[in-house]
């Protein structure tokens, strides 16, 4: 009787034992860890990387990668992951994504933004579902999926997560593209972030647009508000607005009519005006400012001739011979190290392109034609030093949510993007070509 009340309970307790098992398998899935990533709060202005950069090395660990955490500036660390390629010689290939976020306001979400809500019909709500932490958790996702299946690379994998993208990367990838850690990498070719499309093709980016800040000052006699002046502070600086104004026009011309896609002509938006003397009701409506600011946003494809857009804001929009004064912070460059527009060739003249196309379509995806990405992101800072990079995040059908309310990643979409990634790291990192210059 003890015997049998015995052999019971270990049934019983096999029973349970194997449904909590079966749980934990269940609630372990690409998914779900993708879920945990997302409900790391990394927004600015005071993103949280300790945690989110811990779990990623469990996440490394677990499928034998190394990690390495580097710190060039206090509190913003860049994690390292490295999968040994079997001929380390050969140049290497990384694979970047950055781990911050911008804020999200929670009143205007459906679902809390760090909350990673799953819907019944698969979307996946979060501020960084699709910039960009979806490819920071396929990228380790893919390579979990390859090591099961026993593939090995020829080249060395890096992965790396980066701080501050968001807000330039100054203190992230800038400072790791110009350190020692970096060069010792080696790198042959990079991949970043893309953006999602709402068609059934993948974007693919070759270069970014280069943002400059434009300040411009202007200084008049001041006086009563009924009397005329010439050149007074706001008489000169509206004359600048209407010439930057009809340059704007210009270049949006071209956007609609058709011949030039927004990624590809200068825009110009102006984000600020500050002028007028204040009162406890506003403003002193009948006296006239002696000094006047407004402040534009610039972006710049690589085509375009930095030295023939300083010569027209210095000639054209800022002249000092009408009391204006200028200031243009440059947030990146327009030229490589050999003076060339920075930007990967996105043909077959590159190997890597070639590569990476075929990766692609060997998955029943297609490429849409390449582009310029209209924003900025960490990839200016590898192009800057020859190194080729593309930007790609495997996103169809998926409306473009990166920065606004109610982000969100369809569940079949980001599997889909594990599947792609597969076969992107393995072709690419089977590249045997002797043809490893900088492009």
């Amino acid at each position: 009787m003890a015997v049998a009340s015995l052999l019971w309970t270990l049934f019983l307790f096999s029973i349970i034992f194997s449904l909590q098992s079966s749980s934990s398998s269940s609630s372990d899935t690409p998914i779900t860890r993708f879920q945990q990533y997302l409900r790391f709060n990394t927004a600015h202005p005071n993103p949280n990387y300790t945690a989110p950069v811990s779990f990623l090395i469990n996440q490394a660990q677990s499928i034998g990668l190394t990690a390495k955490t580097i710190e060039f500036v206090s509190g913003k660390p860049i994690l390292l992951l490295t999968w040994l390629g079997s001929n380390p010689n050969l140049p290497s290939i990384l694979f970047n994504s950055h781990l911050d976020s911008v804020p999200a306001e929670s009143e205007k979400w459906i679902h809390p933004p760090f909350s990673a809500h799953k819907t019944n019909d698969g979307h996946i709500y979060a501020r960084g579902a699709q910039d960009d932490k979806c490819i920071g958790v396929q990228y380790l996702e893919s390579i979990r999926n390859l090591k099961s299946r026993g593939f090995v690379p020829l080249r060395t994998i890096h992965i790396s997560y980066v701080p501050e993208e968001e807000i330039g990367g100054f203190d992230g990838m800038m400072e790791f593209a110009a350190s020692s850690e970096f060069r010792d990498l080696n790198l042959g070719f990079a991949m970043d972030e893309g953006q999602a499309n709402p068609g059934d093709e993948f974007r693919v980016f070759y270069a970014d647009r280069i943002p400059w800040n434009l300040v411009i000052k202007a200084e008049g006699i001041p006086g009563h508000g009924a009397k005329l002046y010439d050149n007074s502070a706001m008489e000169n600086l509206m004359k600048s607005v209407e010439l930057i104004s009809k340059f704007r026009e210009s270049q949006f011309d071209f956007v609609k009519a058709g011949k030039a896609a927004n990624s590809e002509v200068i825009s110009v938006n102006p984000v600020y005006l500050k002028a007028g003397t204040p009162s406890t009701t506003g403003f002193v409506m009948n006296m006239q400012p002696s000094e006047a600011e407004a402040g534009y946003d610039l972006r710049l494809p690589p085509m375009a001739d930095p030295d023939v857009m300083k010569k027209r804001i210095a000639e054209e929009w800022a002249p000092s011979i009408r009391n204006l004064t200028y200031t243009i912070i440059e947030k990146g460059k327009l030229r490589d190290h050999l003076g060339r527009p920075i930007m990967t060739p996105a043909n077959d003249s590159n190997p890597w392109w070639s590569i990476f196309k075929q990766a692609v379509e060997a998955t029943g995806g297609k490429l849409a034609k390449p582009e310029i990405l209209a924003s900025t992101t960490d990839s200016r800072f590898l192009r800057t030093l020859g190194i080729p990079v593309f930007g790609f995040s495997p996103m169809t059908n998926t409306p473009i949510l990166l920065h606004d309310h109610n982000e969100f990643l369809k569940d079949t979409v980001f599997m889909k993007g594990i599947e792609v990634y597969e076969s992107v790291i393995s072709a690419l990192s089977s590249f045997e070509g002797v043809s490893d210059q900088v492009i």
